[in-house]
């Protein structure tokens, strides 16, 4: 008797390609395994003998081979109606079974995978009937009748690991190779696969220009159903600018792209035509994929991005972290994985073009290459206004019709029920059940279908947001349906590749005056304020903490305190807290630690998000969140997403938004100032769409 093998089902209705792929599979797992394949036809007594096939198999067939022992077991005799030879399958260090029924209910028990294959109606019948010829046709109802009644009763599909859309074009295989690398219960067998999967080449490529980046992104990626751009919009001088030095431009394609999305425990990883579902802790799988350094940057390259996932963790996620478990709209997480990207170095004037080493990696090159060169000598996309009715010409460009309003937000609390929530808050600290509690509420907004043209333009209204108020954070990230485009100022968390971290926590908000003298006055006011001061030291130290559990001893510093910053529409008071990574410590957790951000929860954390919860009485979804990159040289750097758009589809054709708002309550906090603040911080973006801030 052999050890047990480990042993993958590939199930799907007839005709979905199910033979092919077990046939590929098996061939490429034969370069480092030994591998045996079972056929379910083999055993199906008849046309009508679905039921009775899934018993034989899984008791004569199955059994056996679970327990690392050869399967006897007797064919089936297609020509003559009856059984056949009686045949033996022997146990491997792999074991995949492929068929109608290979991952029924009686089987599932004895599988460490399942793979759903599936295709349209239309492919699977032409597929069945030109493998089996006119044998099959007569049968082809009957044969269907059986799938449908043993489905009914048996989600298989819903159960699946991996499930695969199979275009019978050869991707696949690939594919689902790939997404077998994912699952947790095959990573010990298949450690030879996982050790080539990093051997990565990376190409990179210098160019001396400025292009435009809107335009440049809306080349390259306009037509991309998922896309990231992180886009430093800022310039300026001083600290900031050490955060608006770099922008990235990427989507999901080419061979390594993958798409992923977590909610409420489970992530859905997708690659190419495959898919795989692991259930687990989020921050875990993190750093599964990304929690070692895989890519040394080129030579002469300062970012540290070099290539990896872009996108965002949302605060619901802080039910990894301490928090209670909340359902969102929105997917707790939601990222890509570029295996090419375009990344703009503002202070040296120069583009760098990354691209892992694959068969379409110079086409991809050129590509890119040209559409830099174009963008930098064509003029600036974007125009002067948006709104209902914004629409993108042939580049994109934002025009007004003029006859639509804007969007009309409604709050999710009215100024007095947000009034009633900051005295709550206040009791809880006079209880001595919190410090400090950075309330937050939301607004929203329909924007219905408009059958004369589209509803809201996200594009359009993401370059009309970057330019009303352009920060060091700001990003417009594509998710399919769901776009998220963020004007945000306040970093959350960097890891270098070096382990150096850094937070830089925003506590304190003033609006801007137009007349010099008032922007100064009120500059000095935040400069001045004790309370605001006290708000953000309270933080810091929250902070410090946070990052305490994975530094080296001694090295938690305060660089900045208490600094001011001034951006478009708002003065900020921000903080700078530096760290050393302890070596060796897996750097998703410590990410982990110190989320959701300081800045969005008050201290002490853990017992303030449990109040938030109770006030708030909603989820946050991608607001509070956190947005920015995890790269292969182990580096991340993300900003808290504040100042945050989120665009949904309302299911009829037109547009849900969404805008966060919030501010820090304290035991001395007016709840008048209170609610001014959130007005001041939510007037960048309205303003940018022609909104206003709802009354009442």
């Amino acid at each position: 008797m052999t050890p047990a093998p480990v042993i993958i089902a590939i199930d799907g209705r007839s005709g979905a390609g199910k033979t092919t792929l077990a046939i590929e599979l098996a061939a490429r797992l034969r370069e480092h395994h030994k591998v045996s394949l079972f056929h379910l036809e083999d055993v199906y007594p008849g046309w009508n003998g679905l039921a009775a096939g899934i018993e034989r198999y899984a008791t004569t067939v199955l059994a056996p081979l679970s327990r690392g022992e050869a399967a006897d077991w007797v064919s089936w005799d297609w020509e003559k109606h009856y059984d056949g030879q009686a045949r033996t399958t022997l146990p491997a260090e792999i074991v995949i079974v492929e068929g109608v029924g290979a991952a029924a209910a009686s089987a599932r028990p004895m599988l460490d995978a399942v793979i759903w294959s599936e295709s349209s109606d239309d492919d699977r019948r032409t597929r069945a009937l030109a493998r089996d010829g006119s044998t099959y046709e007569p049968f082809w109802d009957q044969w269907a009748a059986q799938e449908d009644e043993w489905l009914a009763s048996d989600p298989v599909p819903d159960l699946a690991e991996i499930r695969v859309l199979n275009r019978a074009d050869g991707t696949a295989q690939d594919d689902v190779l790939q997404a077998l690398l994912h699952l947790p219960a095959l990573a010990a067998v298949l450690l030879p696969e996982l050790s080539a999967r990093l051997g990565l080449q990376l190409h990179a490529e210098r160019l001396d220009c400025v292009p435009d980046a809107a335009r440049l992104f809306h080349t390259l990626y306009g037509r991309s159903t998922r896309a990231v751009w992180l886009d430093s919009s800022l310039r300026t001088e001083g600290t900031p600018a050490e955060r608006s030095r770099f922008s990235i431009l990427a989507d999901d394609g080419g061979r390594f792209g993958q798409d992923v999305r977590h909610r409420s425990g489970v992530t859905r990883l997708t690659i190419g035509t495959a898919t795989v579902a692991t259930a687990g802790p989020f921050f875990r799988w993190l750093d599964g994929v990304w929690g070692r350094r895989a890519l040394r940057p080129p030579e002469g390259y300062a970012c540290e991005f070099t290539l990896g996932w872009l996108g965002y963790l949302g605060y619901e996620l802080k039910r990894e972290t301490g928090g209670s478990d909340v359902s969102s709209g929105t997917p707790d997480a939601a990222m890509i994985f570029a295996g090419r990207a375009v990344v703009l170095d503002h202070r040296d004037g120069s583009v760098w073009l990354l691209a892992l080493e694959a068969p379409d990696t110079a086409e991809w090159l050129a590509l890119a290459r040209s559409a830099v060169t174009a963008a930098a000598t064509a003029d600036p996309l974007g125009g002067t206004a948006v709104g209902v009715g914004a629409v993108g010409g042939a580049m994109g460009t934002v025009v007004r019709t003029g006859t639509k309003p804007a969007p009309v937000f409604t709050g999710r609390d009215t100024e007095t029920a947000y009034k009633v929530k900051i005295a709550d808050a206040q009791h809880e600290i006079a209880e001595g059940n919190t410090y400090e509690v950075c309330l937050t509420t939301a607004v929203s907004a329909d924007v219905p279908a408009d059958p004369a043209g589209p509803g809201l333009d996200a594009w359009a209204t993401y370059l009309a947001l970057r330019r009303k108020n352009p920060a060091p954070f700001a990003s417009y990230l594509r998710f399919g349906e769901l776009t998220v485009a963020s004007t945000s100022p306040e970093r959350f968390l960097r890891i270098a590749a070096d382990g150096a971290m850094r937070a830089e926590p925003i506590k304190g908000t003033r609006p801007r005056a137009a007349e010099p003298a008032r922007d100064e006055e009120l500059r000095r006011q935040l400069e001045a304020s004790p309370k605001d001061r006290a708000e953000n030291i309270m933080i810091v130290d929250l902070l410090r903490n946070d990052l305490s559990h994975f530094a080296v001893a001694g090295s938690v510093t305060v660089s900045r305190l208490c600094a001011i910053e001034s951006y478009a529409t708002v003065h900020q008071m921000v903080s700078t807290i530096d760290a050393k990574l302890k070596p060796g410590l897996p750097r998703a957790e410590a990410v982990a630690a110190c989320f959701p951000a300081g800045s969005m929860t008050g201290a002490p954390k853990i017992s303030t998000m449990a109040i938030l919860d109770r006030l708030e009485e909603a989820p946050r979804g991608v607001y509070s969140g956190a947005i920015g990159y995890f790269s292969l040289s182990g580096a991340m750097d993300t900003a808290v997403a504040i100042r945050t758009l989120v665009i949904r589809p309302d299911g009829a054709g037109g547009s849900e938004l969404s805008l966060g708002v919030g501010g820090a309550i304290t035991a001395d906090s007016s709840p008048q100032e209170e609610y001014d603040e959130i007005r001041t911080k939510a007037y960048g973006v309205l303003s940018a769409l022609g909104a206003e801030f709802p009354e009442g």
